[in-house]
């Protein structure tokens, strides 16, 4: 009985330290969740800073947050984003020049790129 034990114990630390499919979805879903936080986040003081000219740098700030996670935030970034320029574009009617630039910051952020190239100058360092 105790070997049977030792057994399923071993197998069962054995499964989780592999690089196996159940794993990688288990970390895929844990990084998409968190890059949802991020990008609510980056939301979320966005609309805290109230400050003119500022959303391209929250737009590129929040997908970069959320693509340092790993390929769930990014994809979780890239759901995210597509889903609130397509909804933008047809409901607040700003265009699509607005929804290009929103989607070029997007992209830039995802990408590795430094959110601080969007920063308007005298937004709070808060931010």
């Amino acid at each position: 009985m105790r070997l049977c034990i030792c057994f399923v114990l071993l197998s069962i630390i054995v499964c989780a330290s592999a690089d196996n499919p159940i794993a990688r979805g288990g970390r895929f879903a844990w990084d998409a969740l968190g890059g949802a936080w991020d990008m609510y986040k980056a939301y979320r003081d966005m609309r805290e800073a109230n400050f003119r000219g500022a959303d391209k740098y929250f737009h590129a700030r929040g997908n970069y947050d959320a693509a340092q996670r790993g390929p769930g935030g990014a994809w979780a970034a890239r759901v995210l984003s597509d889903a609130r320029e397509n909804w933008q574009s047809d409901v607040s009617g700003r265009g699509a020049e607005d929804t290009r630039a929103d989607q070029e910051a997007n992209e830039w952020g995802r990408n590795g790129g430094d959110p601080n190239r969007y920063r308007p100058a005298g937004l709070p360092s808060k931010y």
